[in-house]
């Protein structure tokens, strides 16, 4: 899908792109393409002259290989923005493309973006383009703004775990925690955290690509600054992160914890259950003895007499045990 934007009365506007000959019509500063088709890919390399790297969606955490520039002046970041989703948590790759400097180019002060599938933050400041007049002036105000969207997504991405949490919170810390119980909670929790874990490595990324921005110099004074603020933001979500993760494992300590005490429970059952039965079972090996000489061996109530004896052995360690309190 390649979508094309233009500022029009101070607003970001949205044009459909059905042929190379429709980009002849527009001069637009952003340019997004989302699973572009090698049809798209050729329209962007004839009207732009600008050929997408085949690698734009490798993996590599290398710096060298996620921020540089071209000798033309192209500047390459590639960022990851998260996707929220409940089933799904993930982060999606984004390749943009900028050239501000080389004004031969028809490319020039044109953003590139290509990603494989939408993104939120992308919607998020297209519906705050069209509603703001002024809030994108240039193709850098867009990817600036993208990246503090992103940060601000991250930061309710990071509340929406805090209100999880404070519902396994709850439930584990009531006191009546079952196994069942217990086994949904860790299994929130270990979706807390995993999500909780990308929200930092997104941020980080973040951080590192508004960082090169700053440092190739391509920022006037007044996106310098807002460059500044997105880095504070990060900063502060570092410690909520960080934050989160003490109470994850918190939740996780105390809701193995309560396993245990269950597990206990059902060992200490069996535990009484085993000494109580030790003198009925003395007696009946003491009486299944074959010695020709026992003095109830005829005796007519020697059998209820022992079978009653088993049976006050029995019951005589299990009162003390529930006046100790150990059956509780």
């Amino acid at each position: 899908m390649l979508n094309i934007f233009t500022l029009a009365n101070g607003r970001l506007v949205q044009e459909e792109i059905e042929s190379l000959a429709d980009l002849e019509r527009f001069q637009p500063i952003w340019v997004d393409l989302e699973s572009p088709t090698l049809e798209e890919k050729r329209w962007i390399k004839q009207h732009y002259e600008l050929s997408i790297p085949e690698d734009a969606m490798d993996d590599d955490i290398e710096e060298s290989a996620r921020f540089y520039e071209e000798d033309n002046g192209d500047l390459h970041i590639r960022s990851d923005f998260l996707i929220d989703d409940i089933e799904d948590p993930r982060s999606v790759r984004v390749a943009f493309i900028i050239n501000q400097h080389n004004k031969n180019l028809r490319s020039c002060g044109v953003l590139f973006s290509i990603h494989d599938e939408d993104v939120p933050v992308f919607r998020l400041l297209r519906m705050r383009a069209r509603r703001a007049p002024g809030l994108i002036d240039e193709a850098k105000d867009v990817l600036l703004k993208l990246f503090d969207a992103d940060a601000e997504y991250s930061a309710d991405t990071l509340e929406r775990i805090y209100d999880d949490l404070e519902k396994a919170s709850q439930q584990v810390l009531s006191g009546d925690v079952t196994d069942d119980a217990a086994k949904d909670v860790l299994g929130a929790i270990a979706r807390q955290e995993d999500l909780n874990g990308r929200i930092r490595r997104n941020v980080m990324d973040t951080r590192r690509a508004v960082s090169f921005m700053m440092r190739s110099k391509m920022l006037n004074a007044e996106q310098f600054e807002e460059a500044r603020q997105i880095l504070r933001d990060i900063e502060s979500l570092d410690s909520h992160t960080a934050f989160l993760f003490d109470k994850i494992n918190f939740l996780m300590d105390a809701t193995v914890g309560f396993i245990n005490i269950n597990q206990n429970k059902i060992i200490k059952i069996f535990s009484v259950a085993s000494v109580a039965l030790l003198p009925p079972t003395l007696i009946a090996s003491v009486y299944g003895m074959n010695f020709q000489f026992m003095p109830e061996l005829n005796w007519e109530y020697g059998y209820p007499y022992v079978v009653a004896l088993m049976v006050a052995s029995a019951l005589g360690p299990m009162l003390y045990f529930r006046k100790r309190g150990w059956l509780k």
